[in-house]
This record gives C-alpha cells, structure tokens and sequence, in this order.
C-alpha cells in the first residue's frame, strides 16, 4: 500500500475529519473514576458500514447497530465500557435499545440514527440509570476538538493500557480527504472479522456499496490478523462513518484515486490493529509475523495467524528464546501446503532455519534482539507467492494475574 499516497498526521483524531464531534465521560459504571461513557456524533447523516464478530453468542447492541444500519446511514454512535451487555437476555436487549432512544432524544435524532456498542464483562446487567443519566450530559461534553475525542477513546477502554488512534489524509480530485479511526482492544483478541471495538470516520464521499467492501477488505488484511489470546469475543464490532463533506466526486473501486484512498484507510485499520496487539494484556512485546512464498495469500494468511496464535511461540519471545522449533511446529500444523524440506526461518536479523536445516546462529545475539521491544519472524515457504503479515504478543505471567481476576 504505496505509503507516498496518503499523509500522516500526527495529533489527528476521529474529530479531524470534517463534521464529526465526540464526547467521553464517567457515569459510574466501572469501579474507578476512568471514563466509560461515550458518543461520536456527525453533523449531517454520514454512510456507514460494519463489521461484527463472529462469535454465535452475540451481545445485544449489535442486533441494536444491525438495525440502525439498515439504510445504510447513522448520525451517532454510543458506547459504554465496563459491562459488555452480552448474555443478558431480553432486558439486555431493552437496555441496548434504551440506550439507543436516550441518545437519539437528547441529540435530537431519530433512533435509527444511532448505533450502540458495548465491552467489558459479559453476563452482568447494565447500571441503566448510570447510563441514562450519563447520556443526558454528554451534550453538554461534545466538542470537536481534541479534548472530545481524546475523552471518547478514554471512554471505551477496558484492561487497555493506552488509547489507540490514526489518522491519515489523502488527495481525492485534489481535494483534501481525511481518515480516522480509535480502538479498544487488549484481550480476548482473536477476531476472525474486525477488531474489539473500532470507530473509523472520514469526510470523503462515498457510497454504502463501496464503503462495505473496502471495510471488510481491509480488515481481512488487519484486524482480522491479529492475536492476542486465540478468543473471539461477543462484542466485536468496527464502524466505518463517511460525513461526505469534502465534496469530491464520489468514491467507487473505478474512481481514479480509489487506490489513493484504500491506501490510507488501510494504513490507519494496519495502525490500530498493531496497537490493539502491542497493548495485549500483560503483553511485554510486539511480534510481527510475515511469511512469503505460499501457494496463495490465504495460505499465507492461515499460517501467519497459526503461528502468532502459538502459545508456546508467545511464551518463548516471552523467555527472550530463540526456539525456532516452536515456529516451525506451527507452520506445519497449519493445515496449509507446505513443503518440509524448503522452509527458511528468520527471528529478526538472525538466520536460524534454511531449506529446513537448522543454521549455527549467535545465542547471545538472539538473547539480545529478543529483548527488544518488537520481534519480526519471517518465514519463507519457497511453493508459490502467497504473502502475509499478522500481528500478536507475547504471553506474559501478567496475562494470567490480569484475567485470573477480571471480575473481581
């Protein structure tokens, strides 16, 4: 993705693109005084697309956001942390659309306009009159600049240590075009469809048809290559929001800087997956995973995740190991075509396997490089010319403290 195409900029925010604003608070649903209240709202009806998790046990605001997304247009999105409002049954589903109607009412919208998203602990039934009363001021918080959006991406953070944010702009028919996005995502990470939670907004102009595509392409490339634990959770959903307010001729795939465009909107989706899988619970370290010469990109693909998905490769980047036994073991059970007697493997700048033979190596390099705070492994199959990269984290003591008491 031609990086020379697009922009980054620095301090950039879901509010940057034209005609949105963001508010963040605390109504009192988590234990701490850190937000869990928040609302992304555009100025005028802005196209919209989704993606949802594909876990079978759904949680309530996504039948909510399905239902907003029917025309294929939103105003507002409302999220709360702290209590995923999964597994709650038919009063968890009149929450999600309480808290639909709550925000419609008091930003003078009409509740198809809203789209409702939740995370944190599933089973439990929301504080609802924390969060009515949190909605009716998040008014009076809404802003469009910085102080708005750094609020909302505090709003809905769970075990996450850090906001994630990206922001690019590109040049569609010399017009200025902006994309953004924010995300929450820690643990039970292993989407198979977008990420935890993920907010995307733009000012370009462009249809429904075209936005849908482009999000699902592109989160095949990002989101959905990432790992932190190997669980796909009941709440995952990523939303795309288009205010078309930089007025260019409209995006299609045979516009002639549609490339332009995916291009930075699969820079900022590549940017929050990599931050979602740095910030992993407990995680010490960043791996990326690329493997080149597969029969085909879902090759590829398959064998990258496998490998990121390693407990026993998460755990020896962990031990700062260089057991290239433990990745091999892994492309081998993939289930994609591999040939046993081809394969190279490199951690970092470090040979350690050629055409499948083990390579005398410098331990204490290794030791050193793996200490480090991101850790590249590459893998060439020599088959065929299918690529991938995926993206995880090392599996940690902190890991098993932090989920060993998630509810307490």
């Amino acid at each position: 993705m031609g990086e020379n195409t697009f922009a980054i900029i620095e301090g950039g925010s879901i509010v940057t693109p034209q005609g949105f604003k963001a508010a963040g608070l605390h109504c009192g649903l988590k234990k701490t005084d850190r937000n869990d209240l928040g609302v992304i709202v555009c100025d005028v009806p802005a196209v919209a697309a989704a993606v949802y998790t594909t876990n079978l046990f759904q949680a309530a605001p996504l039948k909510v956001t399905r239902e907003s997304l029917q025309d294929g247009k939103l105003r507002a999105i409302v999220v709360n942390s702290g209590n995923a409002n999964a597994c709650t049954g038919k009063q968890g589903e009149e929450d999600a659309y309480t808290m639909r109607s709550n925000t419609a009412s008091q930003f003078n919208l009409d509740a198809d306009d809203v789209a409702v998203a939740s995370t944190g602990v599933i089973g439990e039934l929301l504080k609802m009159d924390r969060v009515s009363s949190g909605i009716a001021s998040l008014p009076a918080h809404l802003s469009g600049e910085s102080e708005g959006a750094e609020s909302f991406s505090q709003a809905i953070l769970t075990t996450d240590l850090v906001k994630k944010e990206a922001c690019v702009t590109v040049q569609v028919n010399g017009t200025k075009v902006t994309i953004a996005g924010t995300a929450k995502g820690s643990g039970m990470i292993h989407p198979n469809m977008a990420t935890m939670l993920g907010f995307m907004t733009t000012d370009a102009v462009i249809d429904q048809e075209a936005l849908q595509l482009l999000l699902r392409q592109t989160t095949n490339l990002t989101f959905n290559m990432i790992t932190v634990d190997g669980d796909t959770s009941t709440n995952d959903m990523l939303i795309a929001m288009a205010s078309g307010l930089a007025e260019h001729e409209a995006l299609t795939p045979e516009h002639p800087d549609w490339d332009a465009f995916a291009a930075g909107f699969h820079h900022v989706c590549q940017q929050l997956a990599k931050a979602i899988a740095r910030d992993g619970e407990g995680a010490s370290r960043l791996i990326e995973v690329r493997v080149n010469g597969a029969e085909c990109d879902d090759d590829a693909q398959a064998i990258a995740k496998t490998i990121i998905g390693s407990s026993l490769v998460k755990s020896a980047v962990f031990g700062a190991d260089a057991n290239w036994g433990r990745i091999i073991a892994a492309v081998g059970r993939a289930g994609r075509p591999v040939n046993p007697e081809t394969v190279d493997i490199a951690i970092g700048p470090i040979s350690v396997l050629e055409q499948s033979r083990p390579v005398a190596f410098d331990e204490d390099a290794a030791l050193v490089y793996l200490q480090g705070d991101s850790v590249d492994i590459d893998v060439k199959l020599h088959i065929g010319n299918g690529s991938a990269t995926a993206w995880g984290c090392d599996l940690t003591y902190d890991y098993v403290r932090i989920n060993a008491a998630y509810r307490t």
